[in-house]
């Protein structure tokens, strides 16, 4: 069992910094879009993606936005936190293979324990892939939790 402990307001800095990273494989792609619902056929279907002017698959854009989320609740600050919103730009294209790190910095500390968060992802060759802003409510407490074991998946 994986445990995991957050950094409470009080404990964060301006400046302070975090990644997470993931390598986005076809399981990712599929299970995402059965997830969201989103079967653009420039996700899951090579031929049509051919014709495109990715010329191939690519990744969900808001599957770099599911990485940013998982982000700030598994590094920074963690468990409890709460989401107020994000802003994101898309500046590359995700492919199959591509290692994504979601890169956080405290930007600024808020009242009522707010924070402002510099959200990017950028690929294995340090590319921006997305460039954004998020605004959390950060944990009032310091406190560790074990997280639950996912069930197997199977698709097809």
């Amino acid at each position: 069992m994986t445990q995991l402990t957050n950094t409470p307001y009080e404990a964060l800095e301006v400046g302070q910094k975090a990644t997470y990273s993931k390598t986005v494989g076809e399981k990712d792609i599929q299970l995402f879009a059965a997830m969201s619902g989103d079967r653009n056929p420039v996700h899951l279907d090579a031929e049509f993606a051919a014709g495109t002017m990715f010329k191939e698959r690519i990744a969900h854009g808001m599957f770099s936005g599911a990485l940013i989320s998982a982000a700030v609740a598994c590094t920074l600050p963690g468990p409890g936190t709460i989401y107020l919103g994000q802003t994101m730009k898309f500046t590359r294209p995700v492919k199959f293979g591509d290692t994504l790190t979601v890169q956080l910095e405290i930007l600024e500390k808020l009242p009522k324990f707010r924070v402002r968060i510099g959200t990017r992802v950028v690929n294995q060759r340090d590319e921006i892939v997305v460039d954004g802003e998020a605004e959390i409510l950060a944990p009032r407490s310091q406190q560790t939790v074990t997280l639950p074991e996912l069930p197997p998946i199977s698709i097809g």
